[in-house]
């Protein structure tokens, strides 16, 4: 090695050992340099990969954190199940218990054992008594009576003629006066007016006569049924004029007819057996097409039956709606030996109403008084539902055996 070139090392020593103190931070630095690339690379990804996964996860937990079911929410849900269910169940027993009703004879369903023909004539006796008292419950008697107006007018035409008032050209006068009186006198005696022959089987069992024991049997059963709506029909009457002790101040002036067949206005027969109830299993058995559609099937039986009054133009409305409202009856079971309970129906439906003038002079009113109240006449087609489940165990054998009354 020559002089020169040793002089030359030894200069670079010297930079070197002079700037020794640089050293570390110049290599710090590029080494900083180097890793600074690829860690904003990785930084930028894992920004993104943030922002794709734990930031919206995050967002999700946010938005299900508003809605977040509490621990003992399925003790809840269990709870409002089986509430659910009780009212399910509790529908299904009052629909149950809405045909469970007293019955008139407790000797004869589902099978009398008593051989006497007497039996049948005991329970048209029972008819006729009980529909006696549903028209005393409700204060109702029928308008004066030919035989009535021909007594008081006799014993009233000899006071005047003796008084020297008995002129010929005046009698019809005084008697038409006196007439009115005597009407007026009915009206303000009763609630409502009416007559229990107007009321379907009601001379059916006056005239009654035995054809047979299946016959009577199933006269028997239609007729119980008859009773029950005939009962709530009653029973809405007495409700809707609540608190009257008049006509003049009901609501409901009068009833003209409960029967199972013939027009809504015109009624039926009521002696004639074809007027009792009848299980309508189709369009053309029905007193009308039923807005309900509803026929006898597996679950109900189905009666049609009309209702005709005359009541206050107000009273239309509360009328049918009274009619269509829950009624309370008692139960002591089907052979009248177990406690009394009490329990709600609600069985009847319109189908059809018809509302018509009522000429106050016209025959059919002659002798009735409504007051000063504008009325009407209403009729309705109704439908009557019977639960069969609730009065199965009394059903009599030839009801359940007919093709028809069974709905096959």
């Amino acid at each position: 090695m020559n002089i020169s070139g040793f002089k030359e090392g030894v200069r670079k020593l010297r930079f070197f050992k002079n700037y020794s103190s640089l050293l570390v931070p110049v290599i710090i630095f590029l080494v900083g340099v180097l890793l600074f690339i690829p860690t904003q690379l990785m930084s930028g990804r894992l920004r993104e990969r943030i922002a794709r996964e734990s930031v919206s996860t995050g967002r999700q937990v946010k938005s299900l954190s508003k809605n977040i079911v509490a621990r003992d929410q399925w003790q809840i849900e269990q709870e409002y199940q089986q509430a659910y269910q009780r009212d399910a169940n509790q529908a299904a027993l009052m629909a149950k218990q809405s045909s469970q009703r007293e019955l008139l004879s407790y000797k004869i369903f589902p099978e009398p054992k008593d051989t006497s023909t007497l039996i049948f004539k005991e329970f048209g006796h029972r008819y006729r008594g009980a529909i006696d008292g549903l028209i005393t419950r409700i204060n109702a008697r029928d308008c004066p009576t030919e035989s009535e107006l021909q007594r008081n007018l006799q014993s009233s035409s000899g006071f005047s003629l003796r008084g020297g008032r008995g002129l010929a050209g005046r009698l019809s006068e005084v008697d038409t006066t006196i007439t009115d009186v005597i009407c007026k006198e009915t009206a303000q005696s009763a609630s409502v007016y009416a007559n229990p022959t107007d009321l379907a089987g009601y001379e059916f069992w006056d005239e009654y006569q035995y054809f047979g024991r299946a016959e009577a049997v199933d006269d028997c059963w239609y007729w119980q049924l008859a009773y029950w709506v005939i009962e709530d029909v009653i029973d809405t009457i007495g409700a809707v004029n609540s608190g009257s002790n008049s006509v003049f101040s009901s609501h409901v002036k009068r009833l003209l007819d409960i029967s199972f067949s013939g027009d809504v206005m015109g009624g039926a027969k009521k002696g004639s057996a074809s007027s009792r109830p009848a299980y309508v299993l189709s369009l053309d058995e029905g007193l009308t097409e039923p807005c309900t559609g509803r026929f006898t099937n597996d679950e109900i039986d189905v009666v049609h039956f009309n209702v005709v009054v005359v009541v206050s133009a107000k009273a239309v409305l509360p009328f049918m709606q009274q009619l269509c409202s829950a009624k309370e009856h008692r139960f002591r079971g089907f052979l009248g030996e177990e406690q009394e309970r009490i329990y709600r129906h609600n069985q009847v439906t319109v189908l059809e109403s018809t509302i018509g003038p009522v000429g106050r002079k016209d025959t059919d009113h002659l002798l009735y008084r409504y007051g000063e109240d504008a009325v009407v006449q209403l009729g309705l087609v109704c439908e009557y539902i019977f639960n069969k489940n609730g009065y199965a165990e009394i059903k009599p054998e030839s009801i359940k055996k007919d093709s028809k009354a069974a709905g096959k």
